[in-house]
């Protein structure tokens, strides 16, 4: 038959290319294709659309007990009081992080509050909205009018929003701080922005400093701790000088975790833990979920970090270029999962990637999800050895399902 003929032709032309090339994602193949076996990726790049997705991933709100308590509501772009803000991630809110305008409430974003129906915090009055930055009074209308119950929380100042973040969560618990804190980088925030999944993850704050000075708002939050904080200090001295750190001594105890650049800071803080107080994600064997981020997208970064309060509970790793860098592929070929007999055996590594083709190539996510791949512990890579053994018709132990 004609049409069979063509077939044959063209697949005998598709297995002609160059054995050492790698092919191309297939035009048009639609966005499944980019979902790939271990790699959930949000093809979005911009900031309000991309918090929209993350929101339907992790809270389907198909009946109350996956619905989120409480919705936040940040301005796109201020991205250095929006890092802080993510901390009311965390329950009792237990809600997403979306994006406005300062003057308007996007209609995506609208849509998507209706379809959360948040039910409203119980530990903090029932509030279903918080506002964070210095949105215009007509923002907030829109969202009154709506039906909701609105908070604010007003700052322009980063230090000073980070300081009223950390009052409103321990008010909120009772009124009582708690010791582990997190101080990064106000002007490097792509050495900052791993902070943003721990404090979705647990219940402890973001405080700012620049690289030579402690600013008065943080002064004020590290002395609510009373002279007993855990500081975490996260990035190098070139970030965070000396003098800093021995300042912040004079509130608590100050440990340093810090990579020479943000990608390799980003792996000392997901490998970091801290035995003594349970702080740090301590991820450096296999069976995690983790989140790869664009160090240039920080608005969408920082939206993402929900990633780390519900589901996998993934830490942050920040991509810079547009390949996957050495310090990467070492960081994940360590965290690869091996099997014994079976692939069954688990565990499972799954990793949530940000942004279309256009922030991080389709190679890349490839690399990602093949050294998140069970592996046989004997070596090899792939399932070589779960394969049907010779003379056993199929019918042999080592019989696959793949």
């Amino acid at each position: 038959m004609v049409w069979m003929a063509i077939l044959a032709v063209a697949m005998l032309m598709a297995g002609c290319g160059s054995r050492g090339q790698e092919p191309d994602r297939p035009e048009g193949a639609g966005q499944w294709v980019l979902q790939t076996k271990n790699v959930t990726r949000v093809n979005e790049d911009d900031p309000v659309k991309a918090a929209v997705l993350i929101s339907r991933i992790i809270w389907p709100s198909t009946d109350a007990q996956n619905r989120p308590g409480t919705v936040l509501i940040a301005e796109d772009g201020k991205t250095k009081l929006n890092l802080p803000s993510v901390t009311l991630v965390h329950h009792p809110n237990n809600g997403p992080l979306l994006y406005a305008k300062k003057d308007q409430i996007p209609q995506e974003t609208l849509d998507e509050i209706k379809r959360l129906q948040p039910a409203g915090s119980s530990m903090n009055q029932g509030t279903q909205v918080i506002m964070i930055g210095s949105f215009a009074p007509k923002a907030k209308k829109q969202i009154t009018d709506a039906g909701y119950k609105v908070d604010v929380i007003h700052g322009e100042d980063p230090a000073e929003m980070a300081r009223q973040l950390d009052a409103y969560y321990a008010k909120v618990n009772g009124g009582e701080y708690p010791k582990n804190v997190i101080v990064g980088s106000v002007d490097r925030l792509d050495y900052t922005l791993p902070a943003a999944g721990w404090i979705a993850h647990m219940p402890e704050p973001l405080l700012y400093v620049s690289k030579d000075a402690v600013p008065e708002a943080t002064r004020q939050a590290l002395q609510q701790r009373k002279g007993q904080a855990k500081i975490y200090l996260l990035g190098p001295e070139q970030v965070i000088s000396p003098k800093v750190e021995k300042e912040l001594q004079s509130y608590g105890e100050v440990v340093r975790i810090a990579g020479d650049v943000p990608e390799e800071n980003a792996i000392a803080f997901a490998k970091f833990k801290d035995e003594k107080t349970g702080f740090g994600w301590g991820v450096t064997e296999p069976g995690h979920g983790l989140t790869f981020v664009k160090s240039g997208s920080l608005d969408t970064a920082i939206a993402s970090a929900s990633f780390a309060h519900l589901g996998k509970h993934a830490p942050m790793l920040v991509l810079e270029g547009n390949d996957l860098s050495a310090a990467l592929q070492q960081y994940l070929t360590s965290l690869q999962p091996g099997y014994e007999k079976e692939p069954t055996e688990g565990p499972y590594n799954h990793a949530y990637l940000m942004g279309s083709e256009k922030s991080v190539p389709f190679a890349v996510q490839g690399k990602i999800d093949r050294l998140l791949e069970i592996v046989p512990k004997s070596g090899g890579s792939g399932h070589e050895e779960h394969m049907p053994m010779q003379g056993n018709n199929g019918h042999g132990e080592h019989m696959g399902h793949h």
